[in-house]
């Protein structure tokens, strides 16, 4: 357990797993703008720990993840409060930190909350879950990095279905789209991520840190570049102790021990 103290989150390390939770459920876990920097201080605080090889982020209260950004400081946001990275800055913190991001969500996940959820790398979801983008309702646009992630994510036409009309979906079609990869009922949720955890810590760590980065880098340019980029990784990741333990361990039909090197 971290010695951070917060206020609007829960921040718990069960090596492999940091878990940090949303701790705000009187108000469907709104993401008020000191949660914010309370989450992306509690995401750093898990890319250094040594012991985590997975962060997982989930809402408090089994009755959201997250419901959005909380309008009363959005309805006094000026343009230049608005220019701000505010939740793509943590979506991006998510993306870009070498270890494994999941989203693990029970219930409401709309507005700010869906965004942060698009900013990890896995999103697995209860029945109970429903997501949506609803902004254009309020006479915005999402701000949170939605515009860019779903239809890379879901596709042109379910990315243009969700924010143009602004209607929620259900878990059963975000599994069928791709939104969410797995759904479980809700009490194995968190069982579900740590046994995600366990198996990801199972990798020689730089796997999932360059599989993120081939995978987020690679989407950004043409196929050529992604393929050259590819081959370059692979290139590196060959010449390490943990290549040579991976493959000694599978002829030997013995566990590996992985050490980062």
């Amino acid at each position: 357990m971290s010695e951070k103290t917060f206020t609007c989150i829960l921040y718990e390390v069960s090596a492999p797993l940091a878990l940090i939770t949303i701790n705000r459920a009187y108000k469907h876990n709104v993401i008020s703008l000191k949660t914010l920097d309370e989450l992306q201080t509690a995401v750093t605080l898990a890319a250094n720990d040594e012991t985590v090889r997975a962060i997982a982020i989930t809402g408090a209260g089994g009755r959201a993840f997250a419901s959005g950004s909380d309008l009363n400081e959005v309805a006094d946001r000026d343009l230049r409060k608005g220019l701000e990275p505010i939740v793509q800055g943590l979506a991006r913190q998510l993306e870009e930190t070498p270890k494994p991001t999941i989203a693990a969500i029970d219930g409401i996940c709309m507005g700010g909350g869906l965004e942060i959820a698009l900013g990890c790398d896995l999103r697995v979801c209860t029945p109970k879950s429903r997501f949506a983008t609803p902004e254009g309702k309020l006479g915005i646009i999402p701000g949170g990095g939605a515009t860019a992630r779903l239809p890379r994510l879901v596709g042109r036409g379910w990315a243009l279905e969700m924010m143009m009309m602004g209607d929620p979906i259900d878990a059963a079609r975000a599994l069928h789209i791709g939104l969410v990869t797995r759904m479980v009922e809700p009490e194995e949720l968190l069982p579900e991520v740590v046994r995600m955890a366990a198996h990801l810590a199972g990798f020689a760590p730089f796997v999932p840190q360059f599989m993120k980065a081939m995978v987020h880098q690679g989407m950004e340019g043409s196929v050529a570049a992604a393929l050259a980029m590819e081959k370059f990784a692979q290139g590196a990741l060959i010449q390490t102790e943990d290549k040579k333990e991976g493959i000694s361990a599978f002829l030997e039909k013995r566990t590996p021990e992985f050490k980062g090197r």
